[in-house]
């Protein structure tokens, strides 16, 4: 059975995507198999892997509405061990639909649940809000990763994301643990990125990932290619930074040895 991450924040612009993009395709490319699963209605994780969405007929929408079978839908990506499960602007409606669904906040997890056993890391990129989607998300998922952005207001609504968590832990799923927080947008010319870094760590100390992504610009430009960073430009400080993110969540779950001063120094 796959180690099912859900990628979530309510605010938008915290690079949920860009992270779940990146760090699918870094732990492909070290050779673990991994499925991405589009949980957002804006569908940017599908096009950002090189998919036209106009042309996706059948999405994660139809598994979760119409119980269709994930695997005749999953697309493989141009990077090896990389797979998609598409989404569509059809979702922003299958929240309402799933309502009267019995089970309705295991919805997700019953169509994951169908592949999990054929990959190592499933990574569900979830939409900027606290909706029944994202319920379904961390209902299915054993942990969950929290972009954090280096800007002001970085810790507004964390709380509310929080509390959301702690509930799911005590209704619909104990097992869901914070799997940590990752500083996005870091820029150390700034004064504001290295308040936001502080007190981020002084509120969740060990809960931080060591691993920080910096801002680049290979990372911004590589989803209008089609194509993760590391792809893109291999040497990019950003395709970097997410191959040490991947190898540093392989070190947190006993799956690979690494040295920690090789994640403090890059």
């Amino acid at each position: 059975m796959g180690k099912v991450i859900a990628i979530a924040n309510q605010k938008g612009g915290v690079g949920k995507t860009t992270t779940a993009i990146n760090l699918a395709a870094s732990l492909a490319v070290l050779e673990y198999r991994v499925l991405l699963v589009d949980a957002d209605p804006q569908a940017n994780a599908t096009s950002g892997v090189g998919f036209d969405v106009r042309n996706v007929k059948t999405s994660i929408y139809e598994c979760v509405v119409d119980d269709v079978d994930p695997k005749s839908i999953i697309l493989n990506t141009n990077t090896p061990n990389f797979d998609l499960l598409p989404s569509h602007i059809d979702l922003v409606g299958a929240e309402i639909e799933m309502l009267n669904l019995p089970n309705r906040e295991r919805v997700l997890k019953q169509v994951i649940d169908k592949v999990s056993h054929e990959y190592d890391f499933i990574l569900i990129d979830c939409s900027p809000s606290l909706g029944l989607i994202t319920v379904n998300a961390l209902t299915a998922a054993n942990s969950v990763i929290i972009p954090v952005q280096c800007e002001y207001f970085a810790l507004e609504g964390l709380g509310k994301l929080l509390n959301t968590i702690k509930i799911i832990q005590n209704r619909l799923n104990p097992e869901l643990q914070i799997e940590g927080f990752l500083l996005t947008m870091f820029d150390s010319r700034l004064n504001l990125s290295n308040q936001v870094y502080d007190e981020v760590k002084r509120h969740f100390q060990e809960m931080v990932f060591e691993t920080v992504i910096t801002r680049n610009i290979r990372l911004s430009e590589a989803p209008s290619y089609g194509i993760p960073a590391i792809e893109y430009d291999v040497s990019s400080k950003g395709a970097q930074a997410y191959l040490t993110l991947a190898r540093e969540l392989l070190q947190n779950n006993n799956m690979t040895k690494i040295d920690h001063k090789e994640i403090v120094e890059q």
